[in-house]
This record gives C-alpha cells, sequence and structure tokens, in this order.
C-alpha cells in the first residue's frame, strides 16, 4: 500500500510588540527532521509517511527579529521543498508571532508554504488559544484548531485533532475549510481561564457545535492583548464541510454569545494595587498569599526585572516572603563567584525593561545557589529568587532546589499573570496586582497603534454583530 506523505512544520512565538527586547535565533529551541517523529503519537498512523522539516519555539517576548524569523522560514522552506512531493502539510503555530519589518509571521510563513506546496494540498495547524489569527491565514489553510485550556494542558489533544482532520481530507473522506469571525473584542488571558465564567462554559459548547452535521472543529481564541496587530483580538474558528454553511451559521451564533458576554471577562481572582496587594499579604491571616505580578509577566513578554514588589515589601519590614525571580544574569554570577553565606551589595532592576523599570541597590546574603541559573538571597526579611535567563518560577522543584518551600511562605510574589503550574495549587490567598510592565493589564494606557477600533474595552460605546 502507497503510504501518504504528509510534511511536519512549524515556527510558534507569543510576541510582545510592546518590548524593547527582540527575541533572537538563539532563543529559539529547533527540532529537525527526525528529532519532530520521535515519540509514539507520530508511529500510530500505519497509512503516513512523515515527512518532517523544521520546528521551532521560543518562550514569550519581544518581536521576532527580521533575521531571527528568515534564517529558520528559509530552512524550513528548503527542508520542505527537498521533501516534496507530500500530500498534506501539518503546521505547529502560535498564532501570536509578530515579526520585525514583516508584521504577522503566521501569514507569510504559510504563504511561503502554499508557494512551495500548491493551493490543492490540505494544509491543517494547531493554535494556541492566545493566537492573533489573520484572515489570510484561515483562508490560506482547510483546518485550524486551538488549545481549549487556559492554562494550557491539552497541547497534545490539539495537535491530535488538527492531525486527524489533515488526515481525513488527505483521505479525501472531508473538504474542509475555516470559517473566521473576529469580534472587535481586546482580553487579557488573566480575563479568560477557562476554568471560570464565562470562558468556561463558552468553551463548554464547542464538543456540542462539533457534533452538528457539516462541522469538523470549532475554536475560541482569546487573542494576545500584547501584540499590536491589525489582527489582535478574539476570535472564533469553526472548520466546515462542504459549502461551509453549517460552519458559518454556528460561527455567527458563538461569536454574538461571546459578544453578548463581553463585559463578564474578569479576572478570577481578587485584584489590587500593588500597595493593596503588599497590605492585604502582610496581613493575611491564610498563606501563602500569592501575589501575581501581572505588569511584569514572564510568560506574557514580560522583561522580568522590574523590583517593584521587592522595593514594596522591604519598606513595609515584610517577613517570611518570598520574591521569585527576578532576571539578572549578572547578579546570579556576582552570587556564585561570592558563594554561600556571603554577603553582597548588588544593583538589580530595570536592566531589560528600561521603559517600566530601574535600578533598585540592596544588600543581602547568599543563602544558596543552583549554578548557573539561580542565587537566592536573603534581603531583610524578604528572600529573592535571581533567575540567569527570563523565566516564571512557578513550580515547587525550583523553589526546593535552593532550599525553599512556597508553603511555608506567607507571601510569594510570581512573575506571571495568570497562576499556573504547581504555584495555582500553593496559594491560599491568590492576588492579582496590577503592576507596571510590559503586560499592563490596564490596556487603555498600552500605545496600540495597529489594533483596528473601535475594539471593546478602549471603546465601550458601539454595537456589533457577527452577522452583518
Amino acid at each position: 500500500m502507497m503510504k501518504m506523505r504528509c510534511a511536519i512544520c512549524g515556527i510558534r512565538h507569543e510576541s510582545n510588540s510592546f518590548s524593547t527586547l527582540k527575541t533572537q535565533i538563539d532563543n529559539f529551541g529547533i527540532a529537525r527532521g527526525d528529532e519532530i517523529t520521535a515519540g509514539d503519537f507520530w508511529k500510530s498512523f500505519e497509512d503516513v509517511e512523515w515527512v518532517p522539516t523544521l520546528v521551532a519555539g521560543a518562550s514569550p517576548h519581544g518581536l521576532v527579529s527580521k533575521e531571527a524569523y528568515l534564517e529558520l522560514k528559509n530552512e524550513l522552506i528548503s527542508r520542505l521543498r527537498d521533501g516534496m512531493p507530500v500530500d498534506g502539510v501539518y503546521m505547529s503555530l502560535h498564532g501570536a508571532m509578530h515579526v520585525e519589518g514583516i508584521g504577522d509571521g503566521e501569514t507569510d510563513l504559510i504563504k511561503s508554504v502554499r508557494e512551495v506546496v500548491g493551493s490543492a494540498v490540505p494544509i491543517a495547524g494547531s493554535l494556541d488559544l492566545h493566537g492573533n489569527i489573520s484572515p489570510e491565514l484561515a483562508a490560506s489553510t482547510n483546518a485550524l484548531t486551538a488549545y481549549r485550556t487556559a492554562p494550557h494542558v491539552d497541547g497534545a489533544e490539539t495537535r491530535e485533532r488538527a492531525v486527524n482532520h489533515l488526515i481525513r481530507c488527505m483521505r479525501g473522506e472531508v473538504k474542509a475549510s475555516n470559517v473566521l469571525i473576529k469580534l472587535p473584542l481586546l482580553l487579557p488571558g488573566e480575563y479568560a481561564v477557562t476554568e471560570a465564567e464565562p470562558a468556561r462554559s463558552l468553551y463548554a459548547k464547542l464538543p456540542e457545535i462539533e457534533s452538528q452535521e457539516g462541522i469538523l472543529d470549532a475554536s475560541i481564541l482569546i487573542g494576545c492583548a500584547w501584540t499590536d496587530s491589525p489582527y489582535t483580538s478574539v476570535s472564533v474558528i469553526i472548520v466546515g464541510e462542504g459549502d461551509g454553511e453549517k460552519a458559518h451559521e454556528a460561527a455567527v451564533s458563538l461569536a454574538n454569545e461571546i459578544w453578548s458576554r463581553r463585559s463578564e471577562f474578569v479576572p478570577e481572582v481578587e485584584v489590587a494595587s500593588v500597595e493593596e496587594a503588599v497590605r492585604i499579604g502582610i496581613d493575611s491571616d491564610v498563606s501563602p498569599v500569592v501575589i501575581s505580578d501581572s505588569g511584569d509577566n514572564v510568560t506574557a513578554g514580560g522583561a522580568g526585572d522590574i523590583p517593584i514588589f521587592l522595593e514594596k515589601l522591604l519598606s513595609e519590614g515584610a517577613a517570611n516572603t518570598i520574591v521569585a525571580g527576578l532576571t539578572d544574569p549578572d547578579a546570579v554570577k556576582a552570587c556564585i563567584q561570592a558563594g554561600v553565606g556571603s554577603e553582597v551589595a548588588l544593583t538589580i532592576g530595570g536592566k531589560l525593561d528600561k521603559v517600566n523599570g530601574y535600578p533598585f541597590g540592596i544588600t543581602g546574603m547568599v543563602e544558596s545557589l543552583n549554578a548557573p541559573s539561580a542565587a537566592l538571597l536573603k534581603v531583610g526579611g524578604v528572600r529573592l529568587i535571581l533567575v540567569a535567563d527570563r523565566r516564571a518560577v512557578i513550580d515547587i522543584n525550583s523553589f526546593q532546589s535552593l532550599g525553599v518551600d512556597p508553603r511555608e511562605q506567607q507571601i510569594v510574589v510570581v512573575k506571571v499573570g495568570l497562576l499556573h503550574s504547581d504555584i495555582r495549587d500553593v496559594a491560599k490567598k491568590p492576588i492579582m496586582a496590577l503592576s507596571p510592565g510590559l503586560t499592563s493589564l490596564a490596556l487603555d494606557k498600552l500605545p496600540y497603534r495597529q489594533i483596528k477600533r473601535p475594539i471593546f474595552p478602549l471603546v465601550r460605546d458601539f454595537e456589533w454583530n457577527a452577522a452583518t
């Protein structure tokens, strides 16, 4: 039996266009060829011969540099050409990649893939639900499907749906196409946790929609509010069969329901200013109080080096408190050189985010090290985890590798927005602080230039209907 040939491609990135930083080639993890198909998942399709090209991904950061993107794209396209002919293409995407000098990265990438494979070859893609989807991306692919959980726990399931849709298209069982509706609605991810209303009930409708005749797949994409692009908004994608009439009806109905509930999207936890959050934490009868430093959220492209919480906690005389963590590779090196038990004087903060951050001088004792990536510093009654790279310190192992247990603290400050990983379960009292930074939740204060207006909540008084 002749096997169908299916290419695997992808470049994944969530780009924060308000960041002054750039995502460079060394920020990407890159898999090539057989590295991509090493798992059991790919072996389960007996009638498919995989043609793995290149799949790259980087953590949320500033715009992808043009040089980095073109280096990745050119290699991907070259490998795809070498693998031709193919009967289908699976694309591993995010949906919010923005490239300096180019704009929407997914649209540019899919255009290049189409030039190689032609218009008749089906293409399916998996997306993050924080993707900002362009009409051209939807029109140039046959089936797009997105995560249904935030925090994300369904990456494998989403990939499986996309691949299964693609295989059916390749076999000729279905002829699929996307129906995309862009809502004039701007939401930070922190306002759409899928375990909380209204997202919970809206996402619960997706399997019901998919059960309808003529519909293959249904997705709601919250979008990435920190990517300033013409496509930044909430999206609905319904994948239909045949003429797509049923898919269009379902998309209109779902989009209008989301729009009718737009004012219900709010954080799932208590919200406070920096000052209020610190005071609540100090006075709380339950612990740990876990405070999200939402404006400096590294999981959405924040720099991770604004010292505002450390400064405030020290000024308030807080004790049994940990700030986890603050990005400063030079400070980590200085702690390693000094050694455990040594006193060090450091200036931290404002080295990456020079718009919202500022230098802050501290003197503390090095309590423990996890060389070369992290150091624990005791400054007064506050412990500070310094990290050498931009990453969220939110899992128990990261704390315990430095000899501390977040469950034993009165206050834990983390540089994320919505709580996920172990820290979500640790928090006895979660608070989302409206702190400054590249991922500020004060969307009306962000310098949007490309976003399409009117858009809620930047403009509140206007009517919209998906059917018109």
